[in-house]
């Protein structure tokens, strides 16, 4: 395993993280425990989730998973997504964050989580409230570092700004949308991060599936896909997606390896990519994710990778999770 500091921290984590979203849905309490134990084994070493995933069963799991493994793992969780339909029960505030930390803990069977996340930007808290609150929680042991998700650049840099100003903890990572299908983070969250020693946490580094080279036409959809069991996924299936995953898919083959494995090396190839967290619904899905680390692109490699994937820099982003308006 190969291990990268989580920005301008001195925490080292597994280049290859683990997304635990289908933990207790796609995959049951079984295959679940069996997947964690697969990854610590390997040694990945980030395990990362949220109070919301798969309705908080993703972070119990997790818990008995980690019995007796707790000091194996960086573990990390996320809060400020709606979490019910109370008016306290979603952002960013004091009263949010205190309660889903203590929710999780209980969960995840710890007394800490290595890296707390805020899930998204709340437009209705200040800053000052959360990055304080965010203060607190490291300075009572129950938090170690902190980080961000979904911010927008300006939104990250303000925050970062305030927490130098009060000589605050800052955040260490942003976990964002960033793959070949999705490069609108080089527009300004790469070039902040990298200037302020801000980790990026890449999540849909496979687009979904669509870099896995899957999806060949607009209609169809493989049994057991995504698309297939979620059709709402069916508008991410757009020609210029179905062409980049067919140029990649090309490039793999040429380069003796899978689309899949080629599009998570080339993020693991950008210095600003602290891990790459892939989640994993069977333990052989992981098995294969797992080869990517053994991949080594040249200037020329990459330099091709980036030209088939040139649109996705100027278009939507592939995915940015926000608070609905209340």
């Amino acid at each position: 395993m190969k291990y990268r500091k989580l920005g301008n921290s001195g925490l080292k984590v597994s280049l290859l993280g683990l997304g635990t979203n289908a933990l207790g849905g796609r995959a049951d309490q079984e295959e679940s425990i069996r997947i964690i134990g697969q990854a610590i084994d390997k040694g990945i070493n980030f395990i990362d989730t949220a109070n919301i995933y798969t309705k908080s069963e993703s972070e119990r799991i997790i818990g008995l998973a980690l019995e007796g493994k707790r000091h194996e793992v960086v573990l990390a969780t996320k809060a400020g997504l709606v979490r019910g339909s109370g008016p306290n029960e979603r952002g960013s505030s004091r009263f949010h964050l205190q309660q889903e930390l203590e929710g999780s803990l209980r969960r995840l069977k710890t007394d800490y989580v290595d890296l707390y996340q805020i899930h998204t930007f709340d437009p209705e808290t200040p800053l000052e409230e959360t990055l304080r609150t965010l203060e607190d929680m490291v300075s009572s042991g129950k938090v170690r570092y902190i980080g961000a998700s979904n911010y927008a650049a300006w939104e990250l840099m303000k925050a970062l700004g305030i927490s130098e100003r009060q000589g605050w903890n800052r955040f260490i990572s942003h976990q964002i949308c960033y793959s070949l299908a999705d490069r609108t983070p080089e527009q300004e969250l790469v070039p902040i991060s990298l200037d302020q020693g801000v980790g990026i946490i890449p999540y849909f580094p496979l687009a979904g599936g669509i870099l896995t080279g899957k999806y060949t036409s607009v209609g169809a959809a493989p049994e057991g896909s995504r698309a297939d069991k979620d059709p709402n996924f069916g508008k991410f299936l757009t020609d210029e997606r179905l062409q980049l995953s067919q140029s990649v898919s090309e490039l793999a083959a040429k380069w003796d390896c899978t689309p899949g494995n080629l599009s998570l090396s080339w993020l693991m190839h950008n210095p600003v990519v602290s891990t790459v967290i892939v989640g994993a619904s069977g333990a052989a899905q992981l098995e294969e994710n797992y080869k990517s680390l053994s991949i080594e692109l040249n200037a020329d490699q990459l330099q091709e990778l980036d030209r088939v994937s040139e649109y996705s820099r100027y278009g939507k982003p592939f995915a940015h999770f926000r608070l609905p308006q209340a």
